[in-house]
């Protein structure tokens, strides 16, 4: 096999299609575009959310503006002033109040029973419900009834000493890791050196922390290393300059200096030279 051989498999490209080539093409004049309107013109298109002038569905959603928690827990409440008719020493659960048909019959899911404090508390009776309101539990015990809480949806009797101990705990870790994190921000602030001054400490500015700080200056200005000024000056050794200027001869000005003093210097005259000799 040679380069030349060398070839795509049957089927795998295909031509593209060649559209206004003439009526026996079968795609001429009008290229399969149709006659006159927005799409057959050059540029011209609609966009895919185009619905035809109609309002589109982008615009005619409703938006989730605002928040919704999540977690939110939705009750099925129960006035009291419906259960005044029940008479002294009755239970009252969730069970019994559907089977009275107080509660709402929903075929899709069952919520949890939440008393509310509308209307007179029956008196001497006991409720199980899910959840109680603040009035809801002041009026029962001022009947003389019996609030009791259920978990949902077991329906077991919860225990509120149980529950409180809990919250407590979970409050008082919750305090320690507070306490902790402003004690590791104390030590790191002094650490960078600007660490608050401890409670019974003199107040900044005052005349007690400025004899302390004239006392620390002049401690530090005792202990501080002798400077450049108060050392004596150490015998400068001759630079390389004096050294050579020492090194090199008299140079040409010294030597016409020296002539000049030779030159002045007085002849013996004739008459010298005579009383000198005998």
């Amino acid at each position: 096999m040679k380069l030349h051989d060398l070839q795509p498999s049957s089927g795998s490209h295909e031509p593209s299609r060649r559209v206004g080539r003439g009526h026996g093409s079968g795609r001429g004049k009008t290229a399969g575009r149709g006659t006159k309107g927005q799409k057959s013109r050059a540029g011209g298109g609609i966009p895919a959310w185009f619905e035809g002038g109609q309002t589109p569905l982008h615009i005619r959603t409703p938006k989730l503006h605002g928040f919704k928690n999540r977690f939110r827990v939705e009750y099925a409440g129960v006035n009291l002033a419906r259960l005044t008719e029940a008479a002294a020493g009755t239970l009252i659960t969730p069970d019994v109040l559907k089977h009275d048909g107080l509660l709402r019959d929903r075929k899709t899911r069952q919520l949890p029973v939440k008393i509310l404090g509308g209307g007179d508390a029956p008196k001497g009776v006991t409720i199980h419900a899910h959840a109680f309101t603040r009035s809801a539990l002041a009026k029962l015990s001022a009947a003389g009834s019996t609030a009791q809480r259920i978990s949902w949806p077991e329906g077991n009797p919860v225990d509120e000493a149980a529950e409180a101990a809990e919250a407590a705990s979970i409050e008082a870790r919750d305090s320690a890791k507070a306490d902790a994190r402003a004690r590791g921000k104390a030590k790191r602030k002094a650490a960078r050196g600007g660490a608050p001054a401890p409670s019974g400490a003199p107040a900044k500015g005052s005349a007690a922390t400025a004899t302390v700080d004239t006392a620390d200056a002049e401690a530090e200005s005792a202990d501080m290393e002798p400077t450049a000024e108060t050392e004596p000056a150490e015998e400068t050794e001759p630079t390389a300059a004096a050294e050579v200027a020492e090194e090199t001869e008299p140079t040409a000005a010294a030597e016409v200096a020296a002539a000049a003093e030779t030159t002045a210097e007085p002849q013996p005259t004739a008459d010298a030279e005579s009383e000198v000799e005998p």
